[in-house]
């Protein structure tokens, strides 16, 4: 956001690669910081708009850690401050800027990003809670525990891969969980991982870890990372004496054969590891029940099964680890899909309607089904939702949102106020696939950072009129589709609570609250990209 202290989060180049600094862990190694001129202190505003409230602690490069509050907004934030600023904060802020392109619900928000010279900071969304480091401390966690941590990472970082970045910085420090159970990614470092496989493998370092209580990269830190981000307190995994590392089952009872295969898997740098995307969906199916139902709230695609008492059912008759042939065949037939050697140990009513797929029987290898390539889907038709105008003069320019063309696309008219000028409940874009779809994710592509929306599926098509848009927008509304992303800055959304089990022909994006520009509240949608099946 612009303020009259330095260049602003939107006047920074972006870069390459998602970073959210000072997740508020206290690192075990700490650089004193620079200061050219005082040290903050506890009520101190700046850029006419943070006040600092408590000092948290200083990070391993030096960054003071500070609570906040944003007293335009009245909410918390963490405030990270770096001395000097200038040329040497550079990395900083354009790693702020490229995180807050990205808005999921599983990934830490990054609000503003400010260059005084003398110091520069980066104010962000404030989690309340545990990193994931601090949680195994207390012992490891169970394997619900740790199949719902590893995919909301996964679903984070498909959002992140979505737009072609990486993240980077995957490890136990970075992954916090807040005290309403909502599972974050954060990083606070733009060194690390140069390749979005090196972020997928990272999942399987951390699913390690959640069972083991081990950092299976203790010797060789994960993505070239050193013991001063973080890792340093983390016991190395147990290994042999050619320094391969043991299986999660050798270390501690009780973990399932198939969460061990993946979990090695994604550690074995001789296969190849799946997409982000199509890892998270796999972990959303995996039939683990979650042993406390309060632990994790639900964000994104988790699913887990209700506990009926029943095992999963291991894949016990194929020799070696079963996951490697489902990859492999996965990656060499369609790079998407299901991993087959976990898919099949889903519930009876999660098989797929096209073929069903048999359990493997002790005698009988287990069947291989083929997986359904996860594409951009095309749109039949779309048009402007308004149903509380009365001239009803926006409704052009639609076609524009899935062209393809991301400098071009439909905007609402300039309003003096957030909320449409307090004339509308929202606006919206409404888009028909055609017929009934498996899908996997909505990504919408915005102007501006700073405006709240939401998805929303429904089963009719009503005429577009006034009132055939307010008999839609009551009938849509009652059918979210993931979290609502409200008060959050960044021009990329990504939307995807999608059921695995469903069919989805009509969607509506839904705009309640737009982002200022210099002459009043205004929003453009650029484009709509609907990925499944």
């Amino acid at each position: 956001m612009p303020s009259s202290a330095g260049p602003s989060i939107d006047t920074i180049t972006e870069g390459g690669r998602v970073t959210q600094v000072g997740e508020g862990q206290q690192a075990e190694e700490s650089a004193p910081p620079i200061m050219t001129f005082g040290a903050p202190t506890a009520g101190e505003i700046l850029a006419e708009r943070y006040e600092l409230v408590e000092h948290i602690n200083n990070d391993s490069a030096g960054r003071l850690v500070w609570r906040g509050v944003d007293v335009v907004l009245r909410r918390p934030v963490a405030v990270v401050l770096r001395y000097p600023g200038g040329d040497s904060a550079t990395e900083m802020l354009q790693a702020a800027v490229a995180a807050s392109r990205v808005i999921h619900p599983n990934l830490v928000g990054v609000y503003d990003a400010i260059d005084e010279a003398e110091r520069a900071y980066v104010v962000r969304e404030w989690v309340d809670g545990r990193s994931l480091r601090e949680m195994v401390a207390d012992g490891p966690l169970d394997p619900g525990r740790t199949t719902a941590i590893g995919n909301a990472v996964a679903s984070a970082l498909a959002a992140v891969h979505a737009t072609g970045m990486v993240h980077g910085n995957v490890h136990p420090g970075t992954v916090m969980i807040s005290d309403e159970g909502r599972v974050v990614l954060a990083d606070a470092r733009t060194d690390g991982a140069d390749s979005q496989e090196n972020d997928v493998r990272a999942i399987g370092g951390i699913l390690y870890f959640a069972l083991t209580g081990h950092w299976p990269h203790a010797e060789a830190p994960l993505h070239g990372a050193t013991a001063g981000h973080g890792r340093a307190a983390i016991p190395d995994a147990v290994r042999d004496a050619s320094g391969a590392i043991a299986a999660p089952r050798q270390v501690r009872a009780g973990v399932p054969a198939y969460l061990d295969d993946l979990t090695m898997d994604l550690l074995d740098a001789g296969i190849a590891p799946p997409p982000s995307d199509v890892l998270s969906a796999e972990l959303a199916r995996l039939d683990i029940p979650v042993e406390d139902d309060a632990y994790l709230e639900p964000a994104g695609p988790l699913r887990f099964a209700a506990d009926n008492g029943e095992e999963p059912s291991p894949l016990a008759s194929v020799a070696g680890r079963k996951v490697a042939v489902g990859i492999a065949g996965l990656l060499a037939v369609a790079l998407v899909g299901l991993l087959i050697g976990i898919s099949i140990l889903g519930n009876d009513d999660e098989t797929p309607e096209t073929e069903p797929v048999a359990r493997p029987s002790s005698s009988a290898p287990a069947a291989e089904a083929t997986p359904a390539a996860v594409r951009k889907l095309s749109v039949t038709e779309v048009r402007i939702v308004d149903p509380d105008s009365k001239l009803r003069d926006e409704l052009g320019g639609a076609e524009k949102v899935i062209d393809g063309d991301a400098d071009k696309g439909w905007d609402t008219d300039t309003y003096t106020r957030s909320n449409f000028g307090n004339t509308k409940s929202g606006m919206g874009v409404w888009i028909d696939l055609g017929e009934e779809r498996t899908v996997k994710s909505v990504q919408v592509s915005l102007s501006a950072t700073g405006a709240s929306a939401q998805l929303f599926a429904g089963t009719t098509d009503p005429p577009p009129t006034s009132s055939g848009d307010k008999e839609l927008f009551a009938s849509y509304k009652k059918n979210p589709i993931g979290q609502p992303f409200e008060q959050h800055d960044g021009t990329t959304m990504t939307f995807n609570g999608f059921d695995a089990d469903a069919k989805y022909r009509y969607l509506l994006f839904w705009i309640t609250e737009l982002p200022p520009n210099d002459r009043g509240y205004q929003v453009g949608v650029q484009e709509i990209t609907v990925q499944g099946s």
